[in-house]
């Protein structure tokens, strides 16, 4: 492999120095070869404004060396000013459109790698303001996405650290064969939307060995508008990874046009986390096919700020407003998880659109208070008609539903809340079947199991 070493090309290093265009023009003769390796050398920081990843290019980061983003934001590519697209219009709001800025950004870009062992420093603090002790937002909004790759594939992020993200770290969006393989993500845990790994409209995906830490969703499956011309997000892998998150650690939607389906998620540790793993269905997309197996799961609620009410396990779908109706969600299986935190698995449809085919499992339940926050509460947001609504906590809270079966799976109690209840809490459900399930109320003076509307298998 031809290596392109970007001190060649007059980058200094120095951690004050605009080192861009030496940079750029290390990727470009690269690309134009036909391919390689641009290095940053070790013991170096390289600040730099935006770059911009080619084909056959593997930017590698030496252990030892960072990558600094700037702070100056006329100093970001905008994706809408390159792409002749009059979908561009949707450019502006990153949860509905393509992101207004980018730090390292890729569109066509076959077979491009990030690499090595070193950090990318996305200065996101340059770009925030405090709101209170627990919530940093930005002061303008959208912030920059650290890397955003579209419509390239075979491509490859590996081994290298990125701390300090404004925004969304990691966000490939219409990509097909993306290997994201040990990469490191810390943020911090107080900055809005620096949600770590963000595939959107992408197909053969595989998350392995990556460590998260992040303010709002550490890997997050992603349909936007915005991206609506490519198809759907579908054929993902997650496994081997340890998340902490203060809204879900493992999410599909909340922005889904698009379909979801054959997702496998495995061998993760959850800790620390507001949530746990979330499907959140509010627009037309579809959720099929989704696994999770021999996954521990410790959830406490962060603070009102975030979505979320410490719920582990998380399955809903609901209309997000007057004209847009959320699509369904069916066969979704559950094996070996364990799960103890302030709140129990909420699964709600509605009267429109049925949850069907889920099946807990071989899972542990425990429910115990941790935090100062109140509990007796699940939060149903964003959608039209329901917020965070106040309903006493069980083990599982099942609301509009079909064919549900929970097998081999225990609940359990431990520091007591008075919102506490039942092990189960089930309305407009048809076809729930309890095999061999081991759960009680939180008291003798309370029903173990309660049920409205519920049609049982037997």
């Amino acid at each position: 492999m031809k290596i392109y070493n970007v001190l060649q090309y007059g980058a200094k290093g120095d951690g004050k120095t605009n080192d861009a265009f030496a940079i750029q023009h290390a990727i470009d003769d690269c690309t134009k070869n036909g391919g390689g390796q641009v290095v940053l050398p070790s013991g170096r920081v390289y600040y730099s404004d935006s770059i911009k990843l080619k084909a056959n290019v593997d930017l590698h980061i030496q252990k030892g060396a960072r990558l600094k983003a700037t702070s100056n934001i006329d100093g970001y590519i905008r994706p809408n000013k390159l792409i002749n697209d009059p979908k561009t219009a949707l450019i502006g709001n990153p949860v509905t459109g393509k992101p207004s800025f980018v730090f390292i950004y890729a569109y066509e870009a076959d077979n491009c790698t990030i690499s090595g062992e070193g950090t990318i420093d996305a200065n996101g603090h340059a770009f925030v303001q405090r709101k209170d002790r627990y919530y940093v937002t930005g002061d303008f909004y959208p912030r920059p996405t650290v890397m955003y790759v579209e419509k390239s594939n075979h491509i490859t992020f590996k081994e290298f650290t990125v701390i300090d993200a404004p925004f969304w770290t990691l966000h490939p969006a219409g990509c097909d064969d993306v290997l994201i393989d040990r990469i490191r993500i810390l943020n911090d845990l107080d900055v809005a939307n620096s949600d770590g790994i963000d595939p959107d409209h992408c197909s053969n995906v595989r998350i392995l060995g990556c460590h998260v830490t992040c303010a709002d969703d550490c890997i997050c499956l992603k349909a936007s508008k915005g991206n609506a011309e490519y198809g759907p997000c579908e054929n993902i892998i997650i496994d081997g990874c340890t998340l902490v998150s203060t809204s879900a650690a493992i999410k599909i939607g909340t922005e889904g046009v698009g379909d979801f389906r054959n997702v496998i998620v495995s061998n993760c540790i959850i800790s620390r986390s507001n949530r746990g793993l979330s499907i959140q269905i509010r627009d037309g997309g579809c959720v099929e096919n989704v696994s999770y197996s021999n996954i521990i799961i410790e959830t406490r609620r962060f603070c009102p700020d975030w979505w979320g009410t410490a719920e582990p396990v998380v399955i809903t779908t609901f209309n997000r407003d007057e004209n847009t109706k959320s699509g369904s969600i069916k066969n979704i299986r559950f094996f070996n998880v364990t799960a103890k935190g302030e709140n129990g698995v909420l699964i709600h449809g509605n009267a429109e659109n049925i949850i069907e085919d889920v099946t807990f499992e071989n899972c542990k339940i425990t429910l115990t208070k941790t935090s100062k926050w109140d509990c007796g509460m699940y939060d149903l947001r964003p959608c039209l008609d329901w917020g965070v609504e106040k309903y006493d906590n069980s083990a599982f809270f099942i609301r509009y539903a079909k064919n549900v079966l929970i097998e081999k799976t225990q609940t359990m109690w431990g520091n007591l809340c008075d919102s506490y209840k039942h092990a189960i809490d089930a309305e407009n459900v048809e076809n729930l079947e309890l095999v061999r399930f081991d759960g009680k109320a939180v008291s003798p003076l309370v029903d173990d199991i309660k049920l409205n509307n519920v049609k049982i298998v037997k």
